[in-house]
């Protein structure tokens, strides 16, 4: 029963996404959501990226710092693994984990009350595709921001390991620049950006999904955010490993 539920739910799924990426029957209509998408999704999330990215830059140097302790290891170890750490996985998978309850949520809560209050009926009478109208914006609109989210959060950890440096002297500034500058390659930029467009689909659509399909009231909109929130991090997290297997291992 779970098995054929399931398969069920993956065809409706990729019906879905045949009905949502189609040719938008007004261009002007669909940039004019398409910027208001990039804003709503994007722009929003910017104060709760710097906030988490400066804490999370910090910690990272406190705990890695006191971790390291070997006389063997060179002091600008700290600043260098501190970096790995955020290119590789904070500024990309964990970030998303953080976004996809903002923003996944968000989706799915909006077109999930247009569905119970039948405003998605009436744009289907209208004669226009309801899920190219509402959420092909959304997704295209999440894939073009967040690369720049995840660049924003790269400086701004890496800043958060510099104040924290200055602030509380656990390590030298100038050994703690030296290593985020030393043996730096370029790819694991690429690598996180990548990751992050793959992540921005997995959210938007997921969570789209799962909007537009409820059904019910209020509760079942509840229910369907949770349900979003919760696939699309564990979808995020099986991603991340495919992706760390075929773009690094």
């Amino acid at each position: 029963m779970f098995i054929a539920r399931s398969l069920s739910s993956i065809g409706d799924y990729c019906m879905f996404l045949w009905r949502s990426f189609t040719v938008p029957d007004k261009w002007r209509e669909f940039f004019k959501r398409y910027l208001n998408e990039i804003y709503k999704l994007g722009i929003d999330s910017i104060p709760l990226i710097i906030i988490v990215s400066l804490f999370i830059g910090a910690l990272c140097t406190i705990l890695i710092k006191l971790n390291i302790n070997n006389p063997l290891l060179p002091r600008y170890a700290v600043g260098l693994t501190t970096r790995e750490i955020i290119l590789l996985e904070f500024s990309s998978s964990i970030l998303c984990l953080i976004l996809s309850g903002k923003i996944g949520s968000n989706i799915a809560s909006e077109i999930g009350t247009m569905r119970v209050t039948e405003q998605i009926d009436a744009l289907d009478i209208m004669g226009v595709n309801s899920a190219n109208f509402l959420v092909l914006p959304k997704v295209l609109g999440l894939i073009t921001i967040l690369p720049f989210l995840v660049v924003i959060c790269m400086a701004t950890s890496l800043f958060g390991g510099y104040i924290i440096c200055v602030f509380t002297g656990v390590i030298d500034v100038d050994t703690y620049i030296y290593g985020i500058q030393t043996m730096f390659i370029e790819w694991y930029v690429w690598f996180a950006l990548i990751k992050s467009l793959f992540f921005a689909f997995i959210i938007s659509t997921i969570s789209a999904y799962f909007g537009y399909t409820v059904e019910g009231g209020s509760v079942e909109v509840g229910k369907a955010s949770t349900n979003a929130v919760v696939l699309s991090n564990i979808m995020i997290l099986v991603t991340d490993v495919i992706l760390t297997k075929l773009l690094l291992v």
